[in-house]
């Protein structure tokens, strides 16, 4: 896999033509579908749809191609065949995996452009910060990085069942593990061991690291741990719960797709229980 260098400027000795264009109308991506496989396009491509493109931002380099992110300032009503705006879930496992995160790193960063082209102290306009990933207000001086929210995300386990929960807004009958974001002043393990009380009424010990993924919907960073069961009976006190159960690896839900680090953290413990 190629390295990307995340860099705030393009090299002045890059063809730009071939960059590499992430182009979103609002949180969708224009992509080239061939069948299975879906390609992001380069400039090139782009250039030839003679779409209105707005918000700009430079990604880095991956092998010696630029990478840009681009707002769409408008949908078009047709596109040529084979090009589609797509939701960045539908592209997963269609394009390559690399070129998918990165794509995640290219929404969130237009969407933090477009969120802080003025002040939030003053209300001034801002401007871009040579160099650096960053915006800087001229009247004021505060500066805004991209933002990004830390989430705890745990598997809890008891005698070889796994606790499972059923958002109010999942779709079907699908489980997942328990999750919520970081409060300020809070380290990882407290807010695995808060979450976990406050969404089930279970307490835990042991919270060890798991493994992170960045999260692009919105903004999260995922950080995962393995818990074990310390005490208390399943108590549903939050309202984003609708139901949680202890799981065996022969009585298992429907459960999240392999995009995420949810299904990587049950898929761990399972490999575990047949050891």
């Amino acid at each position: 896999m190629k390295h990307c260098r995340s860099l705030v400027r393009p090299s002045d000795d890059h063809d730009h033509s071939a960059a590499i264009s992430f182009a979103f109308h609002k949180n969708e991506l224009l992509v080239v579908r061939n069948g299975a496989t879906v390609v992001i396009p380069s400039y090139s491509q782009l250039d030839e749809l003679h779409l209105e493109l707005g918000l700009e931002t430079y990604l880095g380099d991956l092998g010696g191609s630029d990478l840009i992110a681009w707002g769409l300032s408008e949908r078009a009503e047709e596109f040529p065949e084979g090009w589609e705006l797509a939701g960045l879930r539908s592209v997963y496992g269609a394009v390559d995996d690399q070129l998918f995160a990165l794509a995640g790193r290219a929404i969130q960063l237009l969407d933090w452009r477009r969120n802080h082209q003025f002040c939030g102290r003053c209300g001034s306009p801002t401007e871009l910060v040579d160099g650096d990933r960053s915006t800087k207000c001229p009247n004021c001086g505060l500066f805004n990085y991209p933002r990004l929210s830390p989430a705890v995300i745990m598997t809890v386990e008891r005698e070889g069942a796994c606790l499972l929960a059923h958002g109010v807004n999942f779709q079907d009958a699908m489980y997942s593990c328990v999750a919520g974001f970081v409060e300020p002043g809070e380290s990882l393990e407290e807010a695995v061991a808060r979450e976990v009380l406050e969404e089930t009424g279970i307490q835990v010990d042991e919270v060890r690291y798991f493994g992170s993924q960045p999260w692009p919907f919105p903004n999260s960073l995922m950080i995962g741990f393995n818990a074990r069961y310390a005490g208390g009976e399943i108590v549903l006190e939050d309202a984003e719960i609708g139901d949680a159960k202890w799981f065996t690896p022969d009585d298992l839900p429907l459960l999240p797709g392999r995009i995420s680090i949810a299904r990587r953290l049950i898929d761990d413990w399972l490999e575990r229980q047949q050891a």
